[in-house]
């Protein structure tokens, strides 16, 4: 199938949540939870992700993932668990109060199975007092959101590997070549040879497919992940968003959505005169009102 025909799909089929005033959207993805090892590229940004997603919570943002949240090509989901009970016992907190909302990508894909977010989402085994205890049952996973105004007009939201077809109709295989070639490599420094955001050529080819998507689609609004490249555009371009990643070097970027604008937004660490360290919010770009978009 296209990658159109895909995008198509994703959109008439997405799930719906509202937009107005009153919304507040905090928007991560391609975080690759790992298992803390020399090949989990979310350790090294584990405490300033925890830390800004704490900082929403607070402020009552409503999370939503655009997929890549676990990295189940490289690992099992009981040593992603373990590595970053922290991280889900926070994402709880927004469960609870329906304040979350998972987009699959393709290295979580397993979770377009239902049986499989039960399985690995629904409970957890908590070695302190050695009972099963509830997680996140009935977390919500989708291909795709739309976040929705009165007036019908509305932002597209996907994880953006539908435009990478190798990443979606071999994903399999691709999981294959990461899992088994790739990450005993990782150490030397040898490239995912699967991914877009190592090879520039296939960014700007998924770039492109997507963009050509929305040209032909009246100019919707979108913003997805997949390539870790975060993207702004002007007023005068096409509505193309990209939230970036959580797995930079030094640190994480995301979007957020309050008061009908829109801002990029990314969370580091500094370090100030005195030499103390700490985790701050930088603006990247806007806010912008949504309205010059949609």
């Amino acid at each position: 199938m296209y990658s159109e025909h895909r995008i198509t799909r994703a959109f008439k089929k997405a799930k719906e949540l509202p937009l107005h005033k009153e919304s507040k959207y905090i928007l991560f993805s391609d975080c690759h939870r790992g298992d803390n090892s020399f090949a989990d590229d979310f350790a090294r940004n584990r405490k300033i992700y925890h830390y800004a997603l704490s900082q929403y919570f607070q402020k009552e943002f409503t999370y939503i993932e655009l997929g890549d949240g676990d990295e189940l090509w490289e690992n099992k989901f009981e040593t992603i668990f373990n590595a970053n009970k922290d991280i889900y016992l926070l994402l709880q907190k927004f469960h609870q109060k329906n304040k979350l909302h998972f987009i699959w990508g393709n290295h979580d894909m397993d979770y377009k199975k239902p049986k499989n977010v039960t399985k690995n989402l629904s409970t957890y085994f908590d070695t302190i007092d050695g009972e099963e205890k509830e997680l996140m049952p009935n977390a919500s996973f989708s291909e795709a959101i739309k976040l929705i105004q009165n007036n019908g007009k509305s932002i597209f939201l996907l994880h953006g590997h539908q435009a990478d077809w190798f990443n979606y109709t071999f994903w399999k295989f691709s999981r294959f070549l990461v899992r088994v070639l790739w990450r005993p490599l990782q150490i030397h420094g040898v490239k995912d040879p699967t991914s877009p955001a190592q090879n520039f050529k296939g960014l700007i080819r998924v770039e492109r497919r997507l963009e050509k998507w929305i040209k032909n689609n009246n100019n919707q609004m979108i913003i997805t992940g997949h390539t870790h490249r975060p993207r702004f555009p002007s007023k005068n371009e096409l509505p193309h968003f990209n939230d970036g990643s959580c797995v930079h070097p030094r640190c994480i970027t995301g979007l957020e959505i309050e008061n009908n604008e829109i801002t990029l937004i990314k969370w580091h660490v500094v370090t100030n005169e005195d030499g103390t360290m700490q985790i701050t919010r930088t603006i990247l770009e806007g806010p912008k009102k949504i309205t010059n978009y949609i």
